[in-house]
């Protein structure tokens, strides 16, 4: 979700369509033109307005972070404390610049495929401080060790090393090394072959997610941007039975004449699954009427709370047995590495979740995630998709940087809002008031032709 954003495209010459024409009175043959000219352009192929900034966003997409520094490192590693975490942020990147390449329609299916080029760019004047700020975070190497490496015989004989080099359950990162990658002393100590750099988002810049096939809607409109395959694949084999079903769009756009009452679905690669949000209020974006979708707290329900959400539950430590919630364990589809998933500061989870760590204030205003809709044409003006990103670290006596915990702990490494800036793309469109064949057409962006 959040990927290449219609920020008012359409939207204003629609409005302005219908008011110029029919005095704000949707008559018949108005309604007729209108939804003719909507369904149109809203087809993703060569020439339409949805494909020209579906293949590239009109306005600029950032991913703000902000860190947990660990404030009593020594103390949780020698007498299993409770962690004391500050967070410092945010640190904003530009990210979802690049355009969809790879582009290749099939006229047969009625699908266009594409890859999505990664890349992440620092605005500093938007961020608190530079990409050299340091922070004392968990260690990433240390604590997936033990999830990794479950024998007692390679335990022992890596934490030889572990000890050589002087790692330890936290260490001192940069904002850059921790997101992006460093090579870690630990993993390069090991005389084996084996992935030395670490990062939480390692590797982005300069990769590619994907492939993508999606609908273009050229034979039915309803299915515009749903995505058909990922990778090849309708199904994730992470999750069993309907839990792994690639449902939705990438959330950037739906399918046009959206109800208050419909279930928007969509995909996020990052997770790996598909969500859904539901109606929340009406809201005006600069003169424009949007619904907010939101996301229900219901999607990270334990199955006691919502019996659908049963295949999503795959682990029994955190949840204790599938009873707790408000995280999701995503390390199937992170090679094994203990990667858990929640909403930022844990809102919307069990009170036990965050026992063991001190420092968060959940709120909904700040943590949510939203996206809200143009209901006529489906594009999404403006969204918000908020996470948190966690590490499971539990106790391991024969590696010596974890043998005094006495706990399992669910770490909070970062938490990001990823979202869009719709004062970034100003656009000037024809209403049809001369000539009803230009609804919807761009005339300049930003002053250009």
């Amino acid at each position: 979700m959040g990927c290449d954003r219609n920020c008012g495209l359409v939207t204003g010459a629609v409005i302005g369509a219908v008011v110029a024409l029919f005095g704000g009175i949707l008559m018949p043959v108005g309604d007729m033109l209108i939804e003719k000219t909507i369904k149109k352009e809203s087809v993703l192929e060569e020439g339409t307005i949805a494909f020209k900034n579906w293949v590239k966003a009109g306005a600029n997409v950032y991913r703000q972070f902000w860190i947990f520094d660990v404030q009593n490192p020594e103390e949780v590693a020698v007498n299993s404390s409770k962690i004391k975490v500050k967070q410092r942020g945010p640190y904003t990147y530009r990210v979802r610049y690049l355009a969809k390449d790879i582009i290749s329609q099939d006229s047969k299916t009625h699908t266009v495929s594409f890859q999505r080029p990664k890349g992440a760019i620092f605005e500093p004047s938007l961020s608190v401080g530079t990409e050299n700020d340091t922070f004392t975070v968990l260690n990433l190497a240390v604590a997936a060790t033990p999830h990794l490496y479950p024998s007692t015989f390679v335990q022992i004989i890596l934490n030889v090393f572990i000890k050589n080099s002087n790692s330890f359950m936290f260490q001192k990162r940069t904002l850059k090394e921790l997101l992006w990658g460093y090579k870690d002393p630990f993993l390069s100590s090991v005389p084996y072959s084996i992935p030395t750099t670490v990062g939480v988002f390692y590797p982005y810049n300069n990769t590619a997610d994907g492939v993508y096939k999606v609908f273009n809607g050229k034979d039915d409109i309803s299915k515009v941007a749903r995505i058909d395959t990922y990778k090849g694949k309708k199904h994730l084999s992470y999750w069993p039975s309907y839990c792994g079903m690639i449902n939705g769009t990438d959330g950037a756009t739906f399918p046009p004449f959206i109800e208050k009452n419909r279930v928007l679905q969509f995909f996020s690669a990052d997770i790996c699954r598909s969500f859904y949000a539901v109606f929340g209020a009406e809201i005006n974006l600069k003169g424009i009427p949007v619904y907010r979708f939101v996301l229900p707290s219901r999607i990270f329900a334990s199955p006691l709370q919502n019996p659908d959400n049963h295949c999503f539950c795959t682990e029994k430590i955190i949840s204790k047995g599938c009873t707790l919630y408000g995280v999701l364990d995503i390390s199937k589809c992170k090679e094994g590495k203990p990667v858990y998933i929640s909403l930022p500061h844990f809102l919307h989870a069990s009170p036990e979740i965050a026992e063991l760590i001190e420092g968060l204030s959940p709120n909904e205003e700040e943590h949510s995630t939203y996206l809200d809709v143009e209901p006529i044409t489906g594009f999404t003006l403006q969204f918000a998709q908020r996470m948190q990103i966690n590490i499971l670290v539990k106790p391991a006596k024969n590696i010596v940087a974890l043998k005094d915990l006495k706990h399992n702990y669910l770490v909070p490494i970062l938490w990001l809002n990823e979202y869009n800036n719709t004062a970034d793309g100003v656009y000037k469109v024809f209403n049809g008031k001369d000539d009803i064949s230009k609804v919807a057409r761009i005339d300049t962006y930003k002053g250009k032709k």
